[in-house]
């Protein structure tokens, strides 16, 4: 009776850690690169190769192995992963990364993060976009708390 009580246990507290509405990106987002392409909230055409610009050029350091780009209708995020053997110049990546954003596109305002449950939420609004489960203004509304999240961990 024992082990029957300690199996059941065991199996209750496996399916409790499972994620259930995560999509195959976001369950892999840690451990493998994902390289999303760029979301765009804004319907402008002439953005439209701006989330694509800056994540070519950011993909091109070699402290960095994802980067993932949203921009939204005032502000642009920017996530990305560092690898691992680089996370000690963490202030110094962000920095040059922000002077190298600000230079080339003055007129935009970035937010960074190197924070995980940032990059993890910016994969899941990207599937949800994808898979069509969401409309543009909900799509900015998330935006919105994804940026309100990343300002209370700063």
């Amino acid at each position: 009776m024992i082990r029957m009580t300690i199996c059941i246990l065991f199996i209750l507290l496996l399916t409790g850690c499972k994620s259930m509405g995560d999509g195959e990106d976001s369950k892999n987002a840690l451990m493998k690169r994902t390289d999303l392409s760029p979301i765009e909230l804004v319907d402008n055409p002439e953005t439209d190769s701006f989330g694509h610009a800056i994540k070519k050029e950011l993909a091109k350091k070699k402290e960095l192995y994802d980067v993932a780009v949203i921009q939204g209708k005032e502000k642009t995020l920017v996530v990305y992963k560092v690898k691992h053997l680089q996370r000690f110049h963490m202030k110094r990546i962000e920095h040059d990364m922000d002077a190298y954003l600000e230079d080339k596109y003055p007129d935009e305002d970035f937010i960074l993060s190197s924070d995980y449950k940032i990059f993890l939420e910016t994969v899941r609004l990207k599937e949800r976009i994808k898979n069509n489960d969401i409309g543009n203004e909900e799509a900015e509304e998330q935006f919105n708390d994804i940026i309100t999240l990343q300002k209370e961990k700063t």
